[in-house]
């Protein structure tokens, strides 16, 4: 797919929001491996960034950050290790607080938040932390046994029963996935989502992000991944500036290819410092 085409789908999402939660789209979720319950009705605004400045001592992570971000929409957020894309979402949730400028949350949203923190409790068993005691859970107006729901996250049979304290980082994420999924929220923010999953979980994520009745931010470094789901990209592209731009990574790699004959191997984040 040329890029016009990859950017034309991402804008043709955001434009059939109100198809996303329709009946019939809500029955073809049905079917998918992993089900993300569609939270309330967005409204016209999600986010809206207006001069977000953020310091850590006198590193200067984000200098003036403004943009939107449309309901339906599914934005990638990339950049270096340390760039400041987890502290983005710190501060949508309100775990962090910019130093100056606004950021105004739409009325209509609820958020959910998959961090890299993965705090479970080692003692209980993958059923009882995801289940939380119910048999059955309710997944906005779908009922699902919590059995099946697990298997929905490749726990299967007597994995269902091992302990949370001796899973492996990838087990972990499956869990803690499985656990914000549940929350029938209308905007998701996934923190590194993709970490140690298998490739058929990570499918099975793709395909519930694209057909998710809401908005979704995703923090990664996989590039294929963000290929596939995204229709915006919030870029960290150094000196401590972060832009939004339509479209998927291909698009943003064959723009500045295009425009800068710019080379986008990884490489070390780079801080401004802070004018006093």
């Amino acid at each position: 797919m040329s890029p016009k085409a990859r950017q034309a789908k991402g804008q043709a999402r955001v434009a059939a929001y109100e198809k996303l939660l329709s009946q019939e789209t809500e029955k073809r979720r049905e079917d998918l491996e992993i089900y993300i319950p569609p939270g309330p009705r967005l409204g016209d605004v999600v986010f809206e960034f207006n001069n977000v400045t953020k310091s850590y001592g006198d590193r200067l992570i984000l200098d003036e950050f403004s943009a939107t971000v449309p309901p339906g929409s599914i934005v990638g957020i990339i950049g270096p290790n340390g760039a400041g894309k987890t502290t983005l979402l710190k501060m949508i949730t309100g775990k962090e607080t910019p130093d100056s400028g606004t950021i105004k949350i739409g009325g209509t949203v609820k958020l959910a938040y998959a961090d890299q923190s993965r705090t479970l409790d080692s003692e209980k068993t993958v059923y009882e932390e995801i289940a939380q005691g119910q048999e059955t859970l309710e997944l906005g107006k779908r009922k699902i046994n919590a059995r099946a729901y697990c298997a929905s996250f490749n726990f299967l049979g007597a994995d269902q029963q091992k302990k949370v304290g001796v899973l492996s980082g990838g087990e972990r994420n499956r869990v803690h996935l499985a656990k914000t999924l549940t929350e029938g929220a209308n905007v998701i923010l996934l923190d590194e989502p993709t970490n140690d999953l298998d490739v058929n979980t990570l499918r099975a994520l793709e395909e519930a992000l694209e057909e998710f009745a809401g908005t979704a931010l995703v923090v990664s470094h996989d590039r294929w991944f963000l290929d596939r789901i995204c229709t915006h990209l919030i870029v960290f592209e150094g000196d401590s500036i972060a832009k939004m731009y339509i479209g998927n990574w291909s698009d943003y790699e064959t723009m500045m290819q295009e425009k800068f004959g710019k080379d986008l191997t990884p490489h070390r984040v780079k801080y401004r410092t802070l004018k006093r």
